[in-house]
């Protein structure tokens, strides 16, 4: 995780709504400040009387934004110690959820990773934001790389046979499932059986913007979390093959894979602060992003500093890049490094208008989320019902 004190969502904020309504927001943990905690920053500007419930609660984790919020925290609490050390609680979690005691409010928001949509209310309104349905517990795929040790990877296994039931369950419970992307929506769909309406998250463009005009330098940039899903060995060795400078900046447990495909002309920065990193946006030709996200902010953060994106054409970004427009999106196998090395090899920045890139990444603005959360919100009439 990079810093991202620096980072400010708040700006071109409207006036919160005159909402009447007594209103909770539930986010399953604040253990690493991330995408889903700058939704809840937002969320919580709409509604900035309501308590913010969640199992866990590392006060580090949590937005500037906040600062003033009301935060709840569960019993479990006492046998968190910070950071993002929490796999011990998983278990508990579910549990934590449901004890919530919500009878007293109107309106409930979930922050949903795994267990939000657990809770139970007395009558209210449920709205969910959806990051996710659990991919570990649906994925096996997915959830082998969620631990590095084969008896973890056994005990994930059966926890999570224990809860697709009552995930897909509590999801029939909720009035709208709102999630980041149509990718995301299609596996509401496949997993739950449910219809989603789709808002992009929020993406802090005011911050993220084009530098002086300038030469883009000769390198390309791969930022991020260094995890197994991400692909970013795929980067690296596509670079090598390509023949190309590539920076690398993030750190995380797929490390080790990183530098073992590495060449001299790949440069491992580590994590970097966000003003290191919108310097690397500007400079570089243009970012690659091999792996599969839900959405993926880093991929519109870069396209909000003008820069192109060369991605493999699947998950998030086909919701967040334009192909030949802000990018190029191409098809291969995961791990595929062939197609990617082409790319790189051939790349001409030239081909993408800067300006272009960084107007269409304005549709990704903190104000532009409120706007059409609060309209899913206000539109809610019904319960979601599950597809036949």
């Amino acid at each position: 995780m990079r810093r991202a004190a620096e980072i400010d969502l708040r700006s071109g904020s409207a006036a919160p709504p005159q909402d009447a309504r007594r209103v909770a927001i539930v986010h399953e943990r604040f253990t690493e400040l991330g995408g889903s905690e700058r939704v809840v920053e937002q969320l919580h500007s709409l509604w900035p009387d309501a308590v913010v419930h969640a199992a866990v609660i590392d006060r580090r984790a949590v937005p500037r934004g906040m600062a003033e919020a009301r935060l709840c925290a569960s019993p479990l609490q006492h046998l968190y110690r910070g950071g993002r050390r929490y796999a011990h609680l998983l278990p508990l979690i579910p549990m934590a959820m449901q004890r919530l005691d919500l009878r007293r409010f109107d309106l409930v928001i979930c922050s949903h990773h795994a267990f939000a949509n657990r809770v139970q209310t007395g009558g209210a309104t449920v709205v969910s934001y959806t990051h996710t349905p659990a991919r570990w517990i649906w994925e096996p795929r997915m959830r082998n790389t969620e631990t590095g040790r084969v008896l973890g990877h056994a005990a994930l296994g059966v926890f999570a046979r224990t809860q697709r039931s009552l995930d897909a369950a509590a999801a029939r419970r909720v009035h709208r499932v709102v999630v980041n992307s149509r990718h995301v929506a299609e596996r509401v769909r496949r997993w739950w059986g449910l219809d989603a309406h789709v808002v992009p998250p929020p993406v802090a463009i005011d911050y993220f913007t084009p530098g002086r005009p300038a030469a883009r330098e000769d390198f390309f940039l791969l930022a991020g979390r260094l995890v197994p899903y991400k692909c970013p060995e795929v980067a690296v060795a596509a670079a090598v093959q390509a023949g190309v400078r590539l920076l690398v900046a993030g750190d995380g447990r797929a490390r080790s894979a990183v530098e073992a495909a590495a060449g001299r002309r790949v440069e491992l920065l580590g994590e970097v602060d966000d003003s290191t990193l919108r310097e690397l946006y500007r400079r570089c030709q243009a970012l690659v992003f091999p792996g599969e996200e839900d959405f993926g902010i880093v991929p519109v953060e870069a396209q909000a500093c003008g820069t192109p994106i060369v991605a493999r054409r699947v998950g998030g970004v086909l919701d967040s890049v334009v192909d030949g427009v802000t990018g190029t999106l191409y098809r291969s196998a995961p791990h595929e490094v062939d197609a990617l090395a082409g790319l790189l090899r051939a790349f001409d920045p030239g081909r993408f208008d800067p300006a272009a890139i960084r107007s269409h990444a304005e549709q990704f603005a903190p104000e532009r989320f409120r706007e059409r959360f609060l309209a899913e919100v206000e539109d809610v009439g019904r319960p979601m019902v599950a597809n036949p």
